[in-house]
Formats: structure tokens, C-alpha cells, sequence
């Protein structure tokens, strides 16, 4: 079955040109050019992975990545003209995968697509129904259910987005070890010489914000200033 791609992207020529290249490589596409729209159809419609522009009439995308994390789980790669750091900080951290910046080449879009989305499925297989029942991580009032998917911090579940999960997972799996953002974005995202490590610094303050009382003193993932991160046990 052909996976389904949602193109929100209210430059029509721009979403056209990605829709063919997509709908070449074996991908079902469809396009809204309106914010409000585009959350409708997200919500009522099973979607594999979203490309979303920020710039959108009705609401914009940063709006919509709000609206969508309760209830959708899908790989998001945030598309704007804009190349203002702070935009691409606040994609990330209301739960986008990635981020590329116009004007991109449409092979490289479909290159990130199909990466994310194999990526995407490598978790479910290795965090969903099929993983060993018990298989539970616990470290200092911190507990990780790897079969369901679940993080419990001083016995309060937190919600945690797929990436936030793997990248607490994986650092949890290898305790006391540190490693550099280029690493852990190729081992978690999946993705070689493709997107920005950034994006690991970005999950890291999320993931601190949501496990750790004291965020800017972090007890669990450390900073190992000039090298990388590592969780301390």
C-alpha cells in the first residue's frame, strides 16, 4: 500500500512541483494551501507523514504542529522561505522531525521523505506491539517501558514525541557514555549527511524540560561541554 503524504503548502507551483516528484518515487499526495484545511484534513484522514510550510493563510504551521501533537504521530518536515533561526528552533520543539529551507532540490525532499519514513517504521517495529513484554528500563525514579512506549518520572507518566522517546531510549541503552550530536542524530533520526544536527539540541532541552526537575541542572542527560551529551547513572 502506497504510504499517504499531506502537502501543506500555500505556494501552489511550489506544492505541485513536490507532488510530482513524490507521486514518481511511489507516494500518495495530496495538497492544501490553507492552514485550516490542512489541520481538517490531518485530523479526519490517515496521513503518514506531513510536509508543512510555517507561512500559511487561515493558521500557520507552527499552529498546526501545536494542534496535531496530542493525537497525531507522524513524521513532520517543517518547509519554509524563512531562514530565521528562531523559527526553525520553535519547529522543532513543538515536535517536527526535520527542517529545510527554500528554495531545496525536489530530490532532496524525497530523499528526507524517505528516510524519516523508513526511520518511522524502524521504531514502531523496535517500541511497538512487537517488543518483548517487560523489557522495562528504571534509573534513579526514572522508568522506561520500551514495549509500550511509555515514560514514567517519579511515578507521573510523561508524554514524550516519538524522537524524544528514541533519543532518551538510546542514550539510557548506553549509560555513561558520551556522544556527539552528529552521532546521536544519525542513530536516532536515521538520516546521514541529511537535515541539522541542531535538531539534537533542540529534543535534548525538550526532553530535559519534560524528565528532569531542574532542567537547566540536568540530573539524567548531562552536557559534556566541547564533546557531546551523555546519561549519568
Amino acid at each position: 500500500m502506497k504510504k499517504k503524504i499531506l502537502i501543506i503548502e500555500d505556494d501552489l507551483s511550489i506544492a505541485e512541483l513536490q507532488k510530482d516528484y513524490l507521486a514518481v518515487a511511489g507516494f500518495d499526495v495530496n495538497v492544501c494551501a490553507n492552514g485550516l484545511e490542512g489541520l481538517k484534513i490531518l485530523q479526519e484522514n490517515e496521513v503518514d507523514l506531513l510536509i508543512l510550510d510555517i507561512m500559511l493563510p487561515g493558521i500557520d504551521g507552527l499552529e498546526i504542529l501545536q494542534c496535531m501533537k496530542e493525537d497525531k504521530d507522524i513524521p513532520v518536515l517543517l518547509v519554509s522561505a524563512k531562514k530565521e533561526e528562531i523559527d526553525k528552533i520553535k519547529g522543532l520543539s513543538l515536535g517536527a522531525d526535520d527542517y529545510i529551507t527554500k528554495p531545496f532540490s525536489p530530490g532532496e525532499l524525497v530523499a528526507r521523505v524517505k528516510t524519516h519514513l523508513e526511520n518511522y517504521e524502524r521504531l514502531k517495529q523496535r517500541f511497538g506491539e512487537g517488543a518483548k513484554k517487560g523489557n522495562v528500563l528504571t534509573i534513579r525514579g526514572l522508568k522506561i517501558e520500551k514495549d509500550s512506549h511509555r515514560v514514567f518520572v517519579r511515578g507521573q507518566e510523561v508524554s514524550l514525541a516519538q524522537k524524544e522517546f528514541g533519543l532518551l531510549l538510546y542514550l539510557a541503552q548506553n549509560p555513561n557514555r558520551v556522544f556527539g550530536r552528529e552521532e546521536l542524530f544519525e542513530r536516532v533520526w536515521g538520516l546521514d549527511a541529511l537535515g541539522d544536527s541542531a535538531t539534537v539540541t533542540v529534543h535534548i532541552a525538550r526532553l530535559r524540560e519534560k524528565i528532569e526537575s531542574e532542567p537547566s541542572n540536568p540530573q539524567y542527560v548531562e552536557t559534556v561541554w566541547g564533546a557531546g551529551y551523555r546519561f549519568r547513572v
